[in-house]
């Protein structure tokens, strides 16, 4: 039974009408529209919860669930960091954060939020990824490859996306392209570059969902990971270095579920990885052996093929019993009982 968020109910309903018709048989598939009371009623009723969404929301069905002692898997928000060291390939490391930052609008959990970029190479960084972000086609799509982002899913997101850059521009922060929701109709915000940022502000320390994108100068890759890690979240992160082998150094440092190097959520494309979050990002996991194994409840049958008389452990206990078994542990173990 899928619950989909009550902003964005229609690919759900979508996906149930495309499963029918590949033949699922009926009811196997359902899909319960409605706002939080219809997900509360599924906590109750259900085997075992797999919730996707904000960490505030997460912390409440795991409570729910808690009641009834329901399993529950959660994938929740993300402040997903990027670092981008001084031998990287900058027009590799702009192409992909521009993809990762900006996707769906940069409305999904596993978008690029915060970059860091080590000193050597920050100005042509800044440069490269400035141009490319003003660049974007943004807009009312008129047909595929029209443009290449939408709008903001519902009003409260394009407010709380506004908030975090007049926060960062009250605080310091300066603007380098957008920085300020489009004349309607429509909810559109545009990529925004922000530079001059620190963790006093709201865009580098709570999930902002959206297309604004902070750029901070780090001393070193040491610098990067602590700031990388100054954080709740631990959902996703990349690195981008020619170096691999010191980037897989750095990424055992990183705290997140999943870590790409000289790359942005490739990992969703090997699902037989697991993919989970860290900290408040999540418990559990999709993908993988775990993410099917998850909803399954394990059980173990025991039989004892030939079943003698008496066995030597049961009651009344008897000295030679004893013996033989203490006998057994030194023979199996190498060592006294």
């Amino acid at each position: 039974v899928l619950k989909p968020s009550e902003v964005t109910p229609l690919t759900s309903l979508l996906m149930a009408r495309m499963l029918a018709e590949c033949g699922i048989p009926e009811g196997a598939f359902q899909v319960a529209t409605g706002r939080g009371e219809t997900g509360a009623a599924l906590v109750d009723g259900v085997d075992m919860v797999m919730f996707t969404g904000s960490v505030e929301t997460g912390k409440r069905v795991m409570a729910r669930a808690a009641e009834t002692l329901t399993p529950v898997s959660l994938e929740l928000g993300g402040k997903d960091p990027m670092i981008v060291l001084a031998d990287a390939d900058l027009d590799r490391a702009v192409e992909l954060v521009v993809f990762t930052a900006l996707h769906v609008g940069g409305q999904t959990c596993t978008s690029a939020e915060r970059v860091y970029v080590e000193e050597p190479v920050y100005d042509e960084f800044v440069a490269k990824i400035t141009e490319r972000f003003a660049a974007i086609r943004q807009g009312v799509s008129t047909g595929f490859g029209t443009t290449d982002i939408g709008a903001i899913t519902f009003p409260p997101q394009i407010e709380l996306i506004d908030a975090h850059v007049r926060d960062a521009v009250a605080r310091g922060a300066r603007v380098l392209t957008g920085g300020a929701p489009l004349p309607g109709p429509g909810r559109f915000y545009p990529p925004t570059i922000l530079v001059d940022v620190d963790h006093s502000m709201l865009c580098m320390r709570d999930e902002t969902f959206g297309p604004p994108l902070p750029i901070m100068k780090v001393r070193d890759a040491d610098e990067a990971i602590g700031l990388a890690n100054d954080s709740g979240y631990g959902l996703q992160a990349s690195i981008f270095s020619r170096d691999i082998a010191k980037a897989d150094r750095l990424a055992s440092r990183v705290e997140a579920g999943a870590v790409c190097i000289n790359d942005t959520n490739s990992n969703f494309m090997a699902l037989e990885v697991p993919m989970g979050g860290w900290k408040d990002s999540g418990v559990g996991s999709r993908h993988g052996v775990d993410g099917i194994r998850k909803y399954t409840r394990r059980k173990t049958v025991v039989i004892n093929a030939e079943p003698v008389e008496r066995e030597i452990h049961t009651m009344p206990f008897i000295e030679a019993n004893y013996d033989a078994m203490a006998e057994l542990v030194r023979q199996t173990f190498g060592r006294n009982a």
